[in-house]
């Protein structure tokens, strides 16, 4: 697999692991452990959460199990061209309201987001090919995983074995390279705000 930082350059220091990180599609079909997902899902307790309500949620099919037909179809026609050698579908979902107050919970999908995060850092540390993506039916999820109304349905993601580009469908194997990032200056300033777009 190709290690982002091979084809990505900071334009301030960090460390290599988050240049390394990206979203290959390519993935041998082979299928990983449960310790080996679990330990991504380990590495997502461990995020950062708004009074440590963890509001996250995951539910996930493995490859072969009775689960996986389910999951694939509720993807959308392109993502299913290339997930079909993921070792495991994921989706995430956060609960929408706050569990101490019983009011809405304004930060759900943030804290959600920096669990996925830590999820995929810890797949790319391990070697493993996890892409997230938003092209699958959101209303279906919600009926066929038996999702509750208070938690929302956030994104599904693939975990797998990384493979080459080759053996993609033709169309996404020029798209198999690190995506690069707007520059820093395009999207913070100090005090009000003062960013275009």
């Amino acid at each position: 697999m190709i290690k982002g930082s091979s084809a990505r350059h900071a334009a301030h220091s960090i460390e290599a692991q988050f240049l390394d990180r990206w979203s290959p599609r390519a993935m041998t079909g082979e299928e990983i452990s449960s310790e080996e997902l679990l330990g991504l899902f380990e590495a997502a307790r461990w995020a950062p959460s708004s009074s440590n309500l963890q509001p996250w949620r995951a539910l996930f099919a493995r490859r072969g199990t009775p689960q996986w037909p389910t999951f694939f179809g509720l993807l959308a026609e392109g993502n299913q061209a290339w997930t079909r050698n993921a070792a495991a579908l994921v989706v995430f979902v956060s609960h929408s309201i706050n569990a101490r107050t019983g009011r809405p919970s304004v930060t759900h999908s943030y804290d959600t987001g920096a669990a996925w995060a830590y999820f995929a850092l810890q797949g790319s540390l391990k070697g493993l090919v996890v892409h997230g993506m938003a092209g699958f039916d959101y209303e279906r999820a919600r009926g066929e995983l038996e999702i509750p109304e208070s938690f929302q349905i956030e994104a599904m993601a693939a975990v797998g074995r990384p493979a080459p580009k080759e053996t993609l469908p033709a169309a996404l194997q020029a798209r198999e390279i690190p995506s690069d990032r707007k520059p820093v200056e395009e999207w913070i300033c100090e005090g009000a705000w003062r960013i275009a777009g």
